[in-house]
């Protein structure tokens, strides 16, 4: 069966385009890259990286486009620079693959999953913690009924406040609310309010709480955020999304049901354990499937698989919407000091 052709759409201040590329160059479906780089600053590495995988390299994104009949388009660029870049990829029939958070605001967003809906196009972003065997074992927990009716979660992503010390990231763009859309919440938080929602099956409706600056730093985006989460199955959850630490992560998703509790530990710590009445004796149990790879690779492998209709993609364009409308109701909320619907 022919592989998959891609092509790259970034410019300067493209996320984790390093990473995209080593998966690229391992994904065996992948055969064909080009790559669009008005900056011209990625051409080294991915000549490097992608070998005779490279197609062509260019410094214009329509000529990229151009270049190849692609079937998926992988966009990372700055969040504010991105949406007029995903549309052009979808007119051109791509499928396309949007690094977080593709926009700074959500209203820029929705037209492109209603655009993708319409050309029966996937729009997919990249929360590549979806891929994690953990976070499929805990969703297959809670889909099979072992921990009961869910009745509330505890969430949070802490990341180094080290990192907000550089001049060189007070200037970048996820430093600057403008730029990227949010802060801490928007570029790491995101992920875990995604993660229980695709673990539960349900959807954060509505959400208070609040944002700011612990860490001194002169940043124009949010350091800190503690949100609470209602839930369309009734629910209640919370979260914090802050750079705390020294180094390293601390994160932890807890969910409660009526016959138990799992635990998910990402960064140190258990990776998955739970507990069930339905069992005897109600023992903890522990995950023992395969350590979970930290890398972008099961992501990129599983949209381009998409692109080539040989498997669901790992999200849809009204997933990636309602996750995106969440976080900007979370800042709506610690800008009003009232609770905000999310929709």
């Amino acid at each position: 069966m022919p592989g998959a052709n891609v092509t790259v759409l970034t410019d300067t201040g493209g996320a984790h385009l390093g990473e995209y590329l080593k998966a690229m160059s391992v994904t065996e479906e992948v055969e064909s890259v080009v790559i669009g780089d008005p900056s011209g600053g990625s051409e080294a590495a991915a000549r490097q990286t992608l070998g005779a995988k490279l197609k062509s390299f260019e410094r214009d994104h329509a000529k990229a486009l151009a270049a190849q009949h692609a079937s998926l388009a992988l966009v990372t660029m700055e969040a504010v620079k991105a949406p007029p870049v995903i549309h052009v990829a979808l007119e051109a029939n791509c499928h396309v693959l949007a690094e977080k958070p593709s926009c700074v605001k959500a209203a820029d967003f929705e037209p492109l999953a209603r655009l993708a809906e319409m050309k029966h196009r996937h729009l997919m972003l990249a929360l590549a913690n979806r891929m994690r065997g953990t976070v499929q074992a805990a969703r297959q927990l809670i889909e099979s009924g072992q921990i009961g009716k869910v009745y509330g979660c505890e969430l949070h992503i802490v990341a180094d406040q080290t990192r907000l010390k550089s001049p060189a990231y007070h200037k970048a763009w996820f430093a600057d609310r403008a730029r990227a859309g949010g802060g801490h919440l928007i570029w790491l938080g995101i992920h875990w309010l995604d993660l229980i929602m695709h673990m539960t099956g349900s959807k954060i409706v509505e959400v208070a709480g609040f944002t700011g600056i612990v860490g001194g730093q002169p940043l124009k985006a949010e350091d800190s955020a503690a949100m609470a989460l209602r839930f369309d199955n009734g629910t209640f959850g919370t979260i914090t999304s802050g750079y705390y630490l020294d180094r390293g992560y601390h994160s932890h998703v807890k969910v409660w049901g009526s016959d138990g509790w799992l635990q998910l530990e990402p960064h140190g710590g258990e990776p998955l354990h739970w507990s069930s009445t339905k069992t005897a004796p109600a023992a903890v149990k522990k995950y023992e499937g395969a350590p979970d790879a930290v890398s972008y690779t099961p992501l990129v492998k599983a949209c381009v698989r998409a692109s080539l209709d040989l498997q669901p993609p790992p999200l849809t364009g009204a997933e990636s919407l309602h996750v995106l409308k969440t976080v900007f109701a979370c800042y709506r909320a610690a800008e009003t000091g009232q609770s905000q619907k999310v929709g």
